[in-house]
């Protein structure tokens, strides 16, 4: 097949810090090019990919100080995408609902990887005017708020196998939190958590400027004021692998409907368990008593950070190969793009997938 892959250009593809969309967009990218398939991408110029890039932007917006409004750049790709549209078979978006107006008469080609929240109060109207448009949720949890539109799927996100590696016996004995310092993410939950069961806790995680007054005013004190807790700050792909591997849980105690949580399934991958609030995606991810525990308070979550260690690890890295890795996402987006192009011959699939 001829397929495009529409990229945010808030981060590079795969992004050099925090993105998990452009790093599910770059994993996806390159296993359709692997399996042989003709892939455009479209996305930052900094991206690296196998693909055809199409530049829509210097670099990745986000690490741009000059870049004030990001929203004329993606116009401005879509303009170029509109452009090219009969050169492809497929045309995949990962961009919320930017491109909706434009594309709607090209719906037979049109996939919509919906990768955000759907439980905001202006979501729901504009969904209902754009209905017949074929959407992929990432967890079932994730359509809950939407009215009745065209899902095709649901596709859990994927890694690649040998993306982090397996650390069957971690000696650092920390507990990690991974992720953004923000209210919803709940990183208060963490160091209480951590504190309470006795177990030191890494926080590897980015304060954007909409967070910094709740990173000054709640985070920063609490950490200053538990000698337990070591800020490690914003971490890349590489310092990842050590951090997950070596950490004897990871802590997710959100506070909101999360979509899917990718740090979920790199914790995973490192054969790390996982003790996560259950909101959203959550019961979707996590096996409660075999990835992890699945807990409703923060007693709940002490409890389950000091039995972490009844959980093999091995049988967290296990799962993981079983359930999200690139290769079954890779798969369960190509049943989806054959199922609006039966016209389409696939493409010989010469790699063994």
């Amino acid at each position: 097949m001829k397929i495009a892959q529409i990229a945010p250009l808030a981060e590079s593809c795969p992004p050099k810090l925090y993105g998990g969309t452009e790093r599910i967009v770059s994993y996806l990218t390159e296993e359709l090019v692997r399996l042989g398939h003709e892939v455009t991408l479209f996305a930052s110029g900094d991206s690296v990919t196998n693909a055809d890039l199409v530049p829509c932007a210097k670099t990745a917006l986000r690490l741009d100080p000059t870049i004030r409004d990001m929203l004329p750049y993606h116009i401005a790709m879509l303009d170029e995408v509109s452009r090219r549209l009969d050169d492809f078979d497929i045309v995949h978006f990962h961009i919320d609902y930017l491109h909706y107006p434009m594309m709607r008469p090209f719906a037979d080609r049109m996939l919509t990887t919906l990768h955000g929240r759907l439980d905001l109060p202006d979501a729901g109207p504009f969904y209902k005017a754009f209905p017949e448009l074929p959407l992929v949720s990432i967890s079932d949890a994730q359509r809950a708020p939407m009215p009745p539109v065209n899902w095709l799927a649901t596709i859990y996100h994927g890694l690649p196998k040998d993306l982090l590696p397996f650390n069957p016996a971690p000696t650092c004995g920390y507990a990690a939190f991974l992720g953004r310092i923000s209210p919803e993410k709940r990183p208060d939950r963490a160091i209480e958590i951590a504190a309470r069961a006795g177990i030191p806790l890494k926080m590897a995680a980015k304060v954007d400027q909409a967070d910094r007054k709740y990173w000054d005013d709640v985070i920063g004190p609490m950490v200053e004021a538990h000698s337990n807790v070591e800020f490690v700050g914003e971490i890349n792909e590489h310092q990842k692998a050590e951090f997950l591997g070596n950490a004897t849980a990871l802590l997710f105690p959100i506070d909101w409907p999360e979509p899917f949580g990718l740090v979920m399934i790199e914790a995973m991958a490192c054969g790390t368990p996982v003790i996560a609030f259950a909101n959203g995606s959550v019961p979707e991810i996590i096996d409660d008593g075999l990835t992890g525990f699945v807990v409703g308070s923060t007693d709940d979550a002490v409890s389950a950070l000091q039995n972490i260690n009844r959980l093999p690890r091995a049988a967290v890295r296990r799962q993981f190969e079983e359930r999200f890795t690139v290769e079954r996402m890779t798969q369960d987006y190509l049943a989806a793009y054959r199922h609006l192009r039966p016209d389409v011959r696939p493409t010989l699939e010469l790699v063994s997938a």
